[in-house]
C-alpha cells in the first residue's frame, strides 16, 4: 500500500492522541499538529516507541489563530506532496470558564477554534487534497448538538465578534454547543459545495457521545463541573475505542462514498429528527440516531457558509 498521508489536529491528548497512535501503528504518515509542541514532543517519542517503523510528524499549530493557521497551511504544502485525511480532532472547552474571550482575530474563542478555524484550514488545504485518490476529512462534532431539538435555541451569529459580551449572558457550554452545531452545518454546506464543483473530497462529521477524561483535563474544570466529570468517568470508555471509529470513517470501503453526513459513535448514519414533539422528542434526546432538523434548515446553512466565506477571507476559492 502507497503510505498515506494523514493530519490530526490536537494530537497530543485524548482521542486525537489515541488516533495518531492507531494510524501510526497501522502504517500510515501521521501529521500531529499540536498547540503544545512540548507535550506534542513526548507523544511523539511514546508513538514511535511502541511502532519503531512509524513516521510520525510534529507540527505547530493554534487552530484559533488564522495566522498560525495560515504559516501551517503553507508549511504542510511545502513539505508533503499531498493530504489523503484529515481530522479536525482539536477543540476549545473550557468548563468553568465565565468570561467571553476573544480570538487573534477577534472571534469568539469557541467558534475560532472549534468552527472557523477548521473551515480556513480545510479551505487552505483543498489542493493537496484533491492530489489524493481517496480524500477524506472527518469533523469532531458532539452530542451537545442535542440541546438544539429546544425550538427556542439558536446560535447567536449576531454575537460571534463580540458584539454583545457585556449585555448578554455567557456560558461556555452554549457556546461549544453551537459551535459545533455551527460545525455540522458547515460540513453538510461543504459536501454540497464539492459536489457543485466536482471536488472529489468526502466530508464527514463524528458525533462524539463520552469519553474518558485526563486528569489534566478535569483540574481545568471548575469545581462543580470536577466533581461531575470524576464521576462519570467511571463509566466513560477509553479515547481508543473512539480513534478506532476516527480510523473507520477516514479509511475503509463502508464510507468511501459518504459524504455531507453526520456519524454517531455506533458508526451508524444519524438522520435529521422528522419529529421533534412530544413523546417524540425524549426518543431524540436520548437515542443517538436523529439529529436536529436544525441543521438542515436552509437559511442556517446559508448564513453560516456565508460567515465562515467572510470571516477567513473571500480571495479563497
Amino acid at each position: 500500500m502507497e503510505k498515506k498521508y494523514v493530519l490530526i489536529t490536537g494530537a497530543n491528548s485524548g482521542i486525537g492522541r489515541a488516533a495518531a497512535q492507531k494510524f501510526a501503528a497501522e502504517g500510515y504518515h501521521v501529521i500531529m499538529a499540536c498547540r503544545n509542541m512540548e507535550k506534542g514532543r513526548a507523544v511523539q517519542s511514546e508513538i514511535i516507541s511502541r511502532s519503531p517503523q512509524a513516521k510520525v510528524d510534529l507540527m505547530e499549530l493554534n487552530v484559533s489563530s488564522f495566522d498560525s493557521i495560515r504559516a501551517f497551511c503553507s508549511a504542510y504544502q511545502a513539505g508533503y506532496p499531498r493530504l489523503d485525511i484529515l481530522i479536525h480532532n482539536a477543540a476549545y472547552l473550557n468548563h468553568g470558564e465565565k468570561e467571553y474571550l476573544l480570538s487573534a482575530d477577534g472571534i469568539e474563542l469557541s467558534f475560532a477554534t472549534n468552527t472557523f478555524g477548521p473551515f480556513l484550514m480545510t479551505r487552505l488545504l483543498e489542493q493537496h487534497l484533491v492530489k489524493s485518490q481517496d480524500p477524506r476529512i472527518l469533523h469532531a462534532c458532539t452530542t451537545n448538538i442535542k440541546h438544539f431539538f429546544d425550538p427556542k435555541r439558536e446560535i447567536d451569529f449576531d454575537n460571534l465578534r463580540g458584539e454583545y459580551r457585556d449585555s448578554r449572558p455567557y456560558s461556555v457550554y452554549k457556546m461549544y454547543g453551537d459551535s459545533k452545531m455551527a460545525l455540522l452545518l458547515l460540513t453538510i454546506k461543504m459536501a454540497e459545495d464539492y459536489e457543485r464543483r466536482g471536488v472529489p473530497v468526502k466530508v464527514n462529521a463524528l458525533q462524539i457521545n463520552r469519553v474518558k477524561l485526563s486528569d489534566e483535563t478535569i483540574q481545568k474544570m471548575s469545581p462543580r463541573w470536577r466533581l461531575m466529570a470524576r464521576a462519570q468517568n467511571w463509566t466513560n470508555p477509553l479515547p481508543s475505542g473512539m480513534a478506532e471509529t476516527y480510523f473507520n470513517i477516514c479509511t475503509s470501503e463502508e464510507w468511501r462514498e459518504v459524504t455531507g453526513r453526520l456519524i454517531n459513535h455506533k458508526r451508524e448514519l444519524v438522520q435529521p429528527a422528522s419529529n421533534e414533539k412530544g413523546l417524540a422528542q425524549i426518543g431524540n434526546i436520548f437515542g443517538a440516531k436523529t439529529y436536529p432538523a436544525y441543521a438542515t434548515d436552509v437559511r442556517n446553512l446559508e448564513r453560516m457558509w456565508s460567515l465562515g466565506v467572510e470571516l477567513t477571507g473571500n480571495e479563497i476559492e
